[in-house]
């Protein structure tokens, strides 16, 4: 076990070391090309910003609060159609950030626990969706698409689909 943490203590130490002994080597001006890739990563963080500005809104609504209120109002509606409204903020929230929907996740195993119902059920369900916003963001932006017709739409509906999938087929294998 000492030499695992050895060898993880010096794994970025000696890489480092490598890219400048190698980029020495190919008589490279080090100091150029790293402030050249510090500008892409720039450029990199400011292009996928409104992202992560949703990502952060995401957690605020689950610290203040909101997303109890929501399943409270939606209970109704998703008892009437047979879907668990408990699954309901974790169904909204994997629309926007994987991070979020996965604490979430955590939060529900907790709660009723990974071989409940609802556990089996939005583990199934996080396999069957997307985070469509997320990624229809980040993809479309980085090559400069603008207009999506009808891809959010369809998305959604996929979306959808996978969500009642989910809590059909944990209710016919279990």
């Amino acid at each position: 076990m000492g030499i695992l943490l050895t060898i993880s203590d010096l794994l970025i130490p000696v890489t480092v070391l490598c890219i400048v002994v190698f980029g020495c080597l190919q008589r490279m001006d080090i100091y150029e090309v790293f402030l050249e890739g510090a500008k892409e990563g720039l450029q990199t963080v400011l292009d996928i910003l409104p992202t992560l500005i949703g990502l952060m809104a995401v957690e605020v609504m689950r610290a203040g609060g909101l997303l109890d209120i929501l399943v409270r109002l939606i209970r109704p509606a998703a008892e009437a159609v047979g879907f668990p409204a408990e699954l309901a903020p974790l169904s909204l929230v994997r629309l926007v950030s994987s991070s979020a929907a996965t604490g979430l996740l955590t939060d529900l195993f907790a709660k009723y626990g990974p071989d409940s119902f609802l556990g089996r059920t939005a583990s199934v369900m996080m396999s069957c969706t997307e985070t469509v916003f997320y990624t229809m963001s980040l993809y479309f932006l980085s090559v400069g698409i603008r207009k999506t017709r009808y891809t959010l739409p369809c998305a959604l509906l996929a979306n959808l689909v996978g969500i009642f999938a989910a809590v059909a087929l944990v209710r016919l294998v279990f």
